[in-house]
């Protein structure tokens, strides 16, 4: 994470190899990170200050933010207001899905804020919300708390509690097979773009393929789609129509075998699902031992 100066920060720099290693940049801006206050209610800021790993900070300012979001971390008032920041960005992103949109668009606004639900419980446990990994975190944290029923719902939700080894194998092959076909027609900047390459093959395709592998099937469906509708969203742009065609039926196959041919319908059951899923939260809440209890300023 690199901060810049200005009230917006740059187009993210994304994955790229510098001897060696594979590094990934995200730009912040002063503005994004401008109090303490403002990183402890940020559920997808917080954990990045809670230990200490400043590498440059010549101003001072970083290490100042960083001891104030860890002295307040696990504050109860702190983790139940990222636990809310999770639950509205559900909320605000299902309530912006386009039936209009393109099929693939369609189906990443609704994954996304789908997939938040697992970002809820892990911010109520005060474990990283990972986004490649999220239905794998969310399972270890479940399993801990005693609630591995949990996530059986989160996956029935998602669509594919039920699915086999051998149709998530059929549908990473497929995904695979349109990810090698996309990297060397990239063109147009998209966020996720970096994502998308030969260098990200390692994350997106192995990284799927391992956890298929672990028996965590079911785990890796969430990013086997998230990546094979990105894919599609730049063959839509930046190859042939015979080539972005090549690839739909495939992606039809699997969006169907999730059942998300009503999106509408899917929506509905995520904002149904959101009274269960705060019930869940108030019980690993009350179980976190990590969590801070004492009063805090927020008290009075």
């Amino acid at each position: 994470m690199v901060v810049t100066d200005g009230v917006e920060a740059p187009p993210k720099l994304g994955k790229f190899r510098h001897e060696g290693v594979l590094i990934e940049v995200t730009y912040l801006s002063w503005e994004q990170i401008r109090s303490a206050d403002h990183i402890l209610a940020s559920y997808h800021l917080a954990g990045s200050f809670r230990t200490d790993t400043v590498i440059a900070d010549p101003t001072g300012r970083l290490t100042e933010l960083q001891k104030a979001t860890a002295r307040d971390y696990a504050k109860l008032p702190w983790v139940r207001r990222r636990c809310l920041d999770a639950e509205r960005r559900i909320v605000a992103g299902i309530g912006s899905l386009d039936a209009s949109a393109a099929p693939y668009e369609q189906v990443t606004g609704w994954l996304f804020p789908a997939g938040v639900t697992t970002h809820v419980l892990l911010s109520a446990g005060l474990r990283n919300p990972t986004v490649r990994l999220r239905y794998l975190a969310v399972r270890e944290l479940l399993v801990e708390y005693g609630m591995p029923e949990v996530q059986e719902e989160l996956l029935g939700l998602l669509g594919c509690a039920d699915l086999t080894r051998a149709e998530v194998e059929r549908w990473l092959g497929a995904m695979t097979e349109v990810f090698d076909a996309t990297v060397p027609l990239v063109r147009t900047p998209f966020f996720f773009a970096s994502d998308i390459t030969a260098e990200a093959r390692p994350i997106a395709v192995d990284g799927s393929r391992h956890l298929v592998e672990r028996g965590r099937h079911r785990e890796a469906v969430f990013w086997i789609v998230a990546t094979y509708a990105r894919c599609l969203k730049i063959l839509a742009h930046d190859a042939s129509p015979a080539t972005y065609a090549r690839f739909v039926p495939a992606f039809e196959e699997l969006t169907a075998g999730l059942g998300l041919t009503d999106l509408q319908r899917r929506a509905q059951e995520v904002m149904d699902f959101l009274p269960r899923l705060g019930e869940i939260t108030e019980a690993i809440l009350a179980r976190n031992s990590g969590i801070d209890r004492g009063r805090s300023a927020d008290d009075g």
